[in-house]
């Protein structure tokens, strides 16, 4: 990905989205991946009104899709018998993402403001959580 797919795909046609749904208290996180901070990706967010939390490169664990992720890949790799080809991956992330309950997804969002306190207390260290 570079940083103009990740402005006029990402930021123009989902984030700038979400941003004019929930108004101005929106506050956009990405990590630190080299396309995210180009100056073109920072343009873009500038010029859209789009507040960005500082995100220390070395803690992206502190984001919550990762954890997401991370649940889905046991998921996958508890299925029995296991994907064979990428349909039938795309098929079991799919069914297996929409058995993810709510409430686990709810707490993972809601534990951001403990997460980020941790993280500045640590100075972007390791917390365990």
């Amino acid at each position: 990905m570079t940083g103009h797919i990740y402005r006029d795909v990402i930021l123009e046609q989902h984030v700038r989205l979400f941003r004019g749904a929930m108004g101005a208290e929106f506050l956009f996180i990405d990590d630190n991946a080299r396309p995210h901070r180009e100056n073109i990706v920072d343009e873009g967010l500038q010029a859209k009104d789009i507040s960005c939390m500082d995100w220390p490169a070395y803690s992206p664990d502190l984001n919550p899709r990762e954890h997401v992720w991370n649940m889905l890949g046991q998921l996958i790799a508890a299925r029995q018998p296991p994907p064979t080809c990428l349909p039938e991956l795309r098929r079991a992330l799919l069914d297996e993402l929409c058995n993810i309950p709510q409430d686990q997804t709810d707490n993972l969002i809601l534990s951001m403001p403990r997460h980020c306190k941790a993280s500045i207390t640590s100075l972007g260290r390791h917390t365990p959580y």
